[in-house]
């Protein structure tokens, strides 16, 4: 140790190693004495033994303030500036001999408790000062966020790899990349009127492919509102829409939202099977990723536009469009399209044909969603709640559909298989089949409850054969079979006409007389209609009259393998039974057949073939198949043909068929009537038009009294009437166009009216030879009074 003096002349103590030297202070350039730091307040221990080292080791340790302490434990300020008030470590000290005997013996161990209450008391000591929870809360917070921030980290990133794991085992059950393509959408089938008109749509897709640019924004704008809001966002997934789907499903406790994407959709209908498992889901995601790749937004909403399925069997918005309003998807309105929209949920349960007032309510849920994703204004929103689509119903049951059924019947046999889009331009007149239409349908309807007939079938064809109207029930929606086409059955008197004609290439006459009496062949009784029997008929009477006796009488004269022959000639297919009974029309034909049967009486003996298509060509005018030939050529002769036509108008003129007697228009006919009314019949024709007529029940149930000369005769004269519209007046082949007037027609069983002769009348008894000159005095043949107008006929136009 270091002794010494100091100025007084006192011994200085001496300085202990660590220990400042007693004796002046330091001189300070201010000086002033420097206030010592602060020291850390031991705390009090409250009796609690705690080892001296683990005092030292906690009061050590940094303190947990942020800023050091402005007052020190004796309430002096420390000063920045001067180095020396820096707060110095204690020196150690010597333990005393007590204390290291003491030390050298093992202490008691305090309790738990007792030691976090001291660490409890030296935390509170060595504190900063600010409040005790304050600080515990934004640790806690500090240390939430941490390690929320870590395990979000980590869990992303192992659910990346998860994810990307699944994905990558599904996507190896695919097809390699490099063969992945959208495939074509199904071919659609456009069927249109000879002027252009749109009779339907067919194909597995019901309707027309129509592009993006060409539809009005607010249709496609509905659909993303209401099932993708963030389509032109996302990359094909979206995060956000699945998170905000699982929750809403998962509040509900069951399934109210999808977060399927539109281009998921897309990709699910494209590519994959319609099925709930998880192979599919993560396919389909695969796929969406890929389509988002390859196409743009507007090519991705495009495909998805033309192929969903929206109800009704209709896929795509231009096939919804036609089947629920009847009109083309570029012209539907906000409303119409809000419709549409909202059948993406459930087709079949939102379709309004099915419950409109449900279609109506989706509706203004997607036009609300519209008007909340910014897609409308309030005032477009407010007009198309105000003015809900109107769904045209017409559309379904549309005759139209019959002749589009018919025509895809017959497609295959003119191109084979289809694989593009294509249009077939038929020989349907839409005046005409609009016509046919509303005569059938209204008249049936007046008469159902009276008469008990549910349906019918109209034809119209023209002098070549061409199919003008086809009408094959009365109503599509409730029944797609087509009874014009397919329907056999009965047609009764109206197969008379091959008969007699049949009868006339034997050698017969208009004027022959058969004896109208009762008749048996082969256990077969024939009875006429009115239960009658008049006696001698000439041939005329007997078809304009419709007596059965005498149309058995001369099938079993020529046979009734030639009366099926002449018959299978003029263009009957069906399969017909060579037995008497053949003479009333026992074998079954379809209205078609028959009415093409019917033409070669029109058009001067010419057999035909009955057809639709005109011609198909695809959406580029490249054409397909065009039309050409004739029909079967010459099935009857010219004066047969004359005598056949004329007996055929006094049918019309007088007979069974006058309710069906055109204003200044000549026509021939025939009425057909099967056993217990089952079927009624006419089939008529002009010079220009030929038309047949069938009503009956599709059960066979009998109908009330209706023969063809009322019903069937009726809807024949209103359907002809309005097809004629703009026609000319033309005679039929071989007769005059003033028949009734030459040549009236008698009603079997009643005498002849006797007439004032115009000129002088051909002497009774034989005259005696007369000189040549005398001969010249005779009268002329054309002041001869013909003893029957068929004769006059006959030198007229060629007849025998």
């Amino acid at each position: 140790m270091a002794t010494g003096q100091n100025g007084n002349g006192r011994k200085r103590r001496p300085v202990r190693p660590g220990q400042r030297p007693s004796g002046k202070p330091p001189q300070h350039p201010e000086g002033q004495r420097p206030k010592r730091p602060a020291q850390p307040q031991r705390p009090r221990l409250q009796g609690v033994a705690l080892r001296p080292d683990e005092v030292e080791d906690y009061i050590r340790r940094p303190s947990k303030a942020s800023a050091p302490s402005k007052q020190s434990s004796s309430g002096q300020r420390s000063s920045p500036q001067n180095p020396t008030a820096q707060a110095r470590k204690p020196a150690p000290q010597r333990p005393r001999p007590a204390q290291a005997a003491s030390a050298k013996k093992p202490a008691k161990k305090p309790s738990r408790k007792a030691r976090q209450q001291t660490l409890a008391a030296l935390d509170a000591a060595t504190s900063s000062g600010k409040p005790k929870s304050q600080s515990k809360f934004r640790r806690f917070l500090w240390k939430s966020f941490r390690f929320s921030m870590y395990w979000s980290v980590v869990l992303g990133i192992w659910g990346i790899v998860v994810v990307g794991g699944i994905l990558t085992y599904y996507a190896a059950h695919l097809p390699p990349a490099s063969e992945w393509a959208v495939p074509q959408r199904p071919p659609n089938v456009r069927i249109v009127s000879a002027n252009g008109t749109l009779i339907a749509n067919r194909g597995d897709t019901g309707g027309e492919a129509v592009r993006l640019e060409q539809l009005p924004t607010y249709l496609p704008e509905a659909v993303m509102a209401i099932e993708d809001r963030r389509f032109r966002y996302h990359f094909g997934i979206d995060p956000i829409g699945l998170a905000r789907a699982a929750f809403v499903n998962y509040t509900s406790g069951r399934t109210v939202q999808g977060g399927s994407t539109l281009t998921q959709q897309l990709a699910k209908n494209l590519f994959l099977k319609p099925e709930r498992t998880m192979r599919r889901k993560m396919q389909e995601v695969v796929m969406a990723l890929w389509l988002e790749w390859n196409y743009s937004k507007d090519e991705i909403l495009e495909m998805y536009l033309n192929r969903v399925y929206l109800g009704a069997g209709a896929y795509g918005v231009d096939a919804a469009s036609r089947v629920y309003f009847g009109k083309s998807a570029h012209l539907i309105n906000l409303a119409e399209a809000a419709t549409i929209a909202g059948l993406l949920k459930a087709p079949s349960k939102y379709a309004p044909t099915r419950n409109a007032a449900l279609a109506e309510g989706r509706a203004q849920v997607v036009i609300a969603s519209m008007h909340k994703a910014g897609f409308i204004t309030a005032d477009d929103a407010k007009n198309a709640l105000f003015n809900p689509a109107h769904v045209v119903t017409s559309h379904n049951s549309s005759s139209g559909n019959y002749v589009a059924d018919y025509v895809m019947e017959l497609l295959p046999g003119f191109v084979g298989s289809i694989g593009e889009d294509i249009i077939v331009d038929t020989t349907i007149d839409w005046d005409m089949q609009q016509a046919a239409e509303t005569a059938l349908t209204t008249r049936i309807a007046e008469s159902r409850q009276e008469f008990n007939v549910t349906q019918g079938a109209v034809v119209t064809l023209n002098r070549s054969g061409a199919i003008r109207a086809l009408v094959g029930g009365v109503d599509y929606r409730k029944s797609q079979f087509n009874r014009a086409v397919y329907a056999r059955r009965q047609p009764g008197s109206a197969f008379k006409p091959f008969v007699y004609l049949a009868a006339l290439e034997r050698g017969m006459t208009p004027n022959t007389v058969r004896r109208d009496a009762r008749v048996t062949y082969r256990g077969w009784t024939p009875k006429n209609y009115t239960k009658r029997y008049y006696g001698d008929v000439t041939l005329t009477q007997a078809l304009a009259f419709s007596i059965n006796t005498v149309a058995a009488k001369l099938a079993h004269e020529v046979g009734p393998a030639n009366v099926a022959r002449t018959a299978r000639r003029l263009g009957i297919t069906s399969a017909l039974k060579s037995n008497p009974s053949i003479a009333l029309g026992t074998s079954e034909v379809t209205p078609l057949e028959i009415a093409a049967a019917y033409v070669p009486f029109s058009n001067g003996g010419y057999g035909v073939v009955p057809h639709v298509v005109r011609q198909i060509r695809n959406e580029h005018g490249k054409v397909l198949y065009r039309r050409s030939g004739d029909g079967t050529g010459r099935v009857v002769r010219g004066d047969k043909l004359s005598e056949i036509n004329t007996m055929m108008a006094q049918t019309v003129y007088g007979g069974t068929g006058k309710r069906a007697l055109l204003a200044g228009r000549p026509a021939g006919g025939k009425t057909g009537t099967t056993q217990g009314y089952k079927d009624a019949w006419f089939i008529g024709y002009t010079n220009s038009l030929t038309t047949a007529v069938w009503l009956g029940n599709d059960n066979n149930k009998p109908m009330k009294k209706v023969s063809g000369g009322t019903l069937p005769a009726e809807i024949w004269a209103w359907v002809m009437e309005t097809e004629h519209q703009g026609i000319p007046i033309a005679r039929l082949p071989g007769v005059p166009i003033n028949l009734a007037e030459t040549s009236p027609l008698l009603k079997p069983g009643t005498a002849p009216k006797r007439r004032q002769p115009t000129f002088v009348a051909a002497p009774q008894q034989p005259q005696p030879p007369r000189p040549a000159v005398q001969a010249t005095t005779a009268p002329r043949p054309q002041n001869n009074t013909s003893t029957s107008p068929l004769d006059l006929l006959g030198r007229l136009f060629g007849g025998g």
